[in-house]
């Protein structure tokens, strides 16, 4: 039989052992962890109507960080960005308004003009059901996006508080989670005939 004193020791060396394996094992989930969530992707909760039909408060997102830190940021992108007035709050938006562009709003008609090129088009807005009647001018910078809510009549967005500079811009929506029965990639994405 062994001694008692032995089983204890033996049993506090498994204690031991169990407590470095739990503290290996934390330490190598955040060295995998903390990378993806810092460059790859994050997790986000729609909150508020801004963004209806295309998404409803509590909607679960994960958003593409990636795409935007290798610089591809596209017209129609739904984007999660921070909040210019108080960047520690975030929002998401649709991109409607490019670097070194003119955005001119006359009712719910939206025109862009490249101001290099000059070239002017309408923008075709199908995932707007709810519009506003709105006159704004802005002329963006060449670090500058112009953003607004798919819900224009109930979203605080460029048209109010001004444009989003570049390093606001967190990322994409590349994912949505939540609700299950709408689960699907790259949701809220839209490929113009236009510009």
């Amino acid at each position: 039989m062994e001694p008692i004193e032995s089983q204890e020791k033996t049993r506090e060396k498994t204690t031991a052992q169990s407590f470095w394996e739990l503290v290996r094992f934390a330490l190598i989930a955040l060295i995998i962890v903390i990378p993806i969530r810092l460059f790859i992707a994050e997790p986000f909760v729609v909150s508020g109507n801004s963004m209806v039909p295309t998404f409803e408060n509590g909607d679960y997102l994960i958003v593409d960080k990636i795409s935007y830190e290798l610089g591809n940021i596209k017209r129609n992108d739904v984007a999660v960005f921070r909040y210019p007035n108080d960047p520690t709050k975030f929002f998401v938006k649709r991109i409607i308004g490019l670097p070194n562009e003119t955005v001119d709003i006359k009712g719910s008609e939206v025109t862009i003009t490249n101001r290099e090129s000059e070239e002017s088009f309408t923008l075709d807005q199908p995932f707007v059901k709810n519009f506003a009647n709105n006159n704004t001018h802005l002329e963006l910078k060449d670090d500058e996006y112009f953003v607004m809510g798919d819900n224009r009549s109930a979203s605080s967005d460029s048209r109010y508080w001004g444009a989003v500079k570049r390093n606001f811009l967190q990322g994409k929506a590349f994912l949505r989670l939540l609700p299950v029965n709408q689960i699907d990639f790259w949701p809220g994405s839209y490929k113009p005939n236009n510009k």
